[in-house]
């Protein structure tokens, strides 16, 4: 029997901080989030352990996304054609924040941004979007360029993307501040981290699971 998760028991409203100065230019840093940048998924709630930390930063030109992984002991792997069986980060978004029905809308994302998986030993990290099953309508492809890097770390990556505002169909700020958002960071050692339920609830297609992420200055 599915044990419904303390935390679904809440409808969470996340701030999403303004970043003036991403994506940087010059650097190793693509994004480098302040701490206020992270976002809480509240694991205690549900007696666990968290494996990662997902911190997200927005600004006119689009919404930057950076993950740290830590406990690993071998080095990312990642397949485009698998891209939640590889070591990365899954996220979805809804640039219209409807979270009454069941199933994604032409403003409805999945995104997935990969540690490994590009370039010609596949070692290099990759972005990739796909439809989401059951969508009444799929959001348009992104064909642009989407900077993303990954830094080494003891015992684990930082993973950095930016999500350009041509790539988030419906993008708004001034008049849809509120959006729907969901995410998986998955990794082939350590397991999968969500930001609130398991999957044994179907949040990859059914908007209406997914929490709110405010657009703050």
């Amino acid at each position: 029997m599915t044990v419904i998760p303390n935390r679904f028991y809440f409808r969470m409203a996340y701030p999403c901080r303004y970043q003036r100065a991403i994506p940087r230019i010059d650097g190793e840093e693509l994004l480098d989030l302040p701490p206020d940048c992270l976002i809480h998924n509240f694991a205690a709630m549900d007696g666990q352990t968290n494996f990662a930390e997902v911190r997200l930063g927005w600004n006119e030109f689009g919404l930057g996304v950076q993950v740290d992984v830590r406990g690993k002991e071998s080095a990312p792997q990642g397949r485009p054609d698998r891209p939640r069986g590889s070591d990365g980060i899954t996220i979805w978004i809804d640039t219209r924040s409807d979270r009454t029905g069941h199933r994604a809308t032409r403003f409805c994302h999945q995104f997935h941004l990969l540690a490994a998986g590009a370039g010609e030993n596949q070692d290099e990290p990759m972005f990739v979007q796909t439809r989401i099953n059951r969508a009444l309508e799929d959001a348009p492809e992104f064909r642009g360029n989407v900077p993303i890097r990954r830094l080494a770390r003891t015992g684990g990556y930082r993973l950095e993307a930016f999500l350009p505002a041509e790539a988030l169909h419906g993008f708004d700020p001034d008049e849809q501040p509120r959006w729907g958002f969901f995410y998986a960071v998955h990794d082939l050692e350590l397991g999968e981290q969500t930001l609130s339920l398991s999957a044994e609830f179907p949040f990859a297609e059914d908007p209406s699971l997914w929490a709110t992420l405010e657009l703050v200055k």
